[in-house]
């Protein structure tokens, strides 16, 4: 009856310490889904308001002009653009040429820029018209009326203006901007009758494509008459606008005495090449350090590469930002501008924070993490399928290539993900590193775009959110970056396992 006794004990004792481990582990886990649960719950509250406060913005912006107005802006913006390319003609020019030389260029530039003088003052007129006109709207308390400043109740106009009048004399640009657009296009075509010699190669390339740009400009003017006419400020905005102004818009605009925009394409554009950088750099150095530690090096160079890649990991994100400023910027500035690098058709750069910099510094980040999972990841192959390839036959190199690699590409796709993530939600390098221009780069230029300044989703929020009004449009757009890019993350990691489970089936 002891024995039995004691064995019954025994059990329960057993059963009671694994009851504790289970219900410790337990706890935990729980208590890590309701911390992620309730920050999914606030990411969404927070964010999804700001669709409706974006949808009032908008509605606000029709129904005050605003958006009349920016179609004429957008043409005297093409022109004061296209009068910037002509200035970086002439600087090809000057390169090959005395500056004495270029005063017939310098006459044709200059005419051109006169060109859009009347235009330019249409869009100042139209501009003050349709301030007041909103500021009325605003006053008289219109359901749609946004304040356009954060955090400030709405202020009445200084000079009371009424909408019924104001319109009106808004609409009044529908009669002048064809009589402008007619003199200016008379004007920029006899100068294109009669360019000026260009000489240098490079030059004359961007002159033929500037001119091919200039009479694409003069050619849409009968069509944006025709939209100015058409215009109708009654017209009600969609509710779906709200959306793909944010998803698809190319302007992040705030704090704006116009109109602010929150469209998180030049954000998301400049997260993606960031990233793809990183990657780009990363996941060769990781893996091939991986397989060359794993498989090819010996005992004491293991204990050498091995501890210091991994030393890289304890690097504090700032200090490695503080080296892109000072080191790595630089020192690609400096290499671009070298006589022996004029072959380089995007050289020299002028900026020496951009999306390479950022890139390269994350790439840095990255590859403790792609290093040390894929290792790991060929360590777990079993040690059969290498003695069985040797024994086929095969050198190492063929071992490598055909066998380790192929049998642990799962973990070593999970180690390039994790890679990923790391880069993509890293907020201090790209930060200090990226430049920071909210502006889609100029593809144009091939892979010169690498080479200029972008933000990132994790940067806008990091360098914002701490000067926002709770509550505002500004704050909510925040938080639906947030929820993009975690949404982003989320889809990266689906794939990545259905990924490593399709090729699992396809290697059983």
């Amino acid at each position: 009856m002891s024995i039995l006794s004691e064995n019954a004990a025994a059990r329960r004792h057993r059963l009671t310490t694994e009851s504790a481990i289970k219900a410790f582990f337990g706890s935990n886990a729980l208590v890590a889904i309701v911390v992620l649960a309730l920050i999914t719950i606030f990411l969404f509250r927070e964010g999804f308001g700001f669709f409706g406060q974006n949808l009032a913005n908008l509605r606000l912006y029709r129904r005050a002009g605003l958006e009349y107005v920016d179609i004429i802006r957008a043409q005297a913006q093409t022109h004061a653009a296209l009068s910037r390319q002509l200035g970086e003609i002439r600087l090809q020019e000057a390169r090959t040429l005395p500056s004495s030389s270029l005063q017939a260029f310098d006459q044709f530039a200059a005419t051109f820029s006169d060109s859009g003088e009347f235009l330019n003052a249409l869009v100042s007129d139209t501009n003050d018209q349709a301030l007041a006109l909103r500021e009325a709207l605003i006053a008289a308390g219109t359901p749609s009326a946004v304040s356009s400043t954060e955090g400030e109740a709405p202020v009445a106009a200084a000079a009371p203006v009424d909408p019924h009048v104001a319109m009106p004399g808004l609409r009044s640009a529908d009669n002048k901007f064809p009589t402008i657009a007619m003199a200016m296009k008379a004007k920029i075509d006899d100068l294109l009758a009669a360019p000026p010699v260009v000489n240098a190669s490079r030059a004359q390339r961007l002159f033929e494509s500037w001119k091919k740009r200039t009479r694409d400009y003069l050619a849409q003017f009968p069509a944006v008459s025709q939209q100015l006419h058409e215009w109708n400020p009654d017209k009600r905005v969609p509710a779906y606008r709200a959306v793909t102004s944010f998803l698809f818009g190319t302007n992040w605009l705030t704090a704006s005495f116009w109109q602010d925009w929150y469209g998180i394409i030049p954000l998301l554009v400049g997260s993606i090449m960031v990233a793809a950088v990183a990657l780009l750099i990363a996941v060769p150095l990781g893996v091939c350090s991986a397989i060359y530690v794993s498989e090819v090096a010996a005992r004491g160079e293991k204990s050498l590469i091995k501890p210091y890649i991994e030393f890289i990991s304890a690097i504090p994100s700032v200090v490695l930002g503080f080296f892109g400023i000072a080191v790595v910027g630089q020192a690609v500035r400096a290499l671009s501008q070298m006589p022996f690098m004029k072959w380089v058709p995007f050289f020299p750069i002028s900026e020496r924070l951009n999306v390479f910099t950022a890139g390269s510094l994350l790439a840095l980040m990255a590859v403790p993490t792609i290093f040390t999972l894929a290792e790991d990841a060929l360590r777990n192959v079993p040690r059969g399928f290498k003695e069985a390839s040797y024994a086929l036959g095969a050198n190492r190199l063929q071992t490598i290539a055909r066998v380790l690699v192929p049998a642990s590409l799962s973990g070593i796709i999970s180690a390039v993900l994790l890679g990923l993530g790391r880069v993509i939600g890293e907020t201090m390098v790209v930060l200090l590193c990226a430049g920071n221009r909210i502006a889609i780069p100029d593809f144009t230029q091939g892979l010169g775009a690498f080479f200029q300044p972008v933000h990132t989703m994790t940067g806008i929020i990091a360098q914002e959110m701490g000067e926002v009004v709770r509550g505002s449009i500004h704050y909510r757009a925040l938080f639906m970056v947030g929820l993009v890019l975690f949404v982003l993350t989320l889809g990266i990691n689906y794939l990545a396992q259905r990924l490593v489970a399709r090729y699992r089936m396809s290697i059983g």
